[in-house]
């Protein structure tokens, strides 16, 4: 069997909070892998480019910032806390 890319990869450990590791979970789509997010969320930190794209935001991160912004409504606001503090 080939492999798919010729750059060399190594396994790593690292402990994070379970619910993290969930909520991380929640924004793979179905044919991502996590090392495949997490490589590219790192190279993305390195290269100076921490900023999400809004089409890779798990709804929760999107409400969340909506629920930061400044020029949102109170009743919004407060929908908005409502939804982010009800577990899944």
């Amino acid at each position: 069997m080939r492999r798919r890319t010729k750059t060399r990869m190594t396994a790593i450990h690292v402990s994070i909070p379970v619910r993290l590791l969930e909520d991380f979970d929640t924004t793979l789509r179905f044919n991502q892998s996590r090392s495949a997010k997490i490589s590219h969320l790192i190279s993305q930190e390195l290269q100076g480019d921490g900023r999400q794209v809004i089409a890779e935001a798990s709804t929760r991160q999107l409400m969340a910032a909506l629920h930061s912004r400044d020029d949102v409504d109170m009743l919004m606001k407060s929908l908005l806390l409502q939804v982010l503090t009800n577990p899944l």
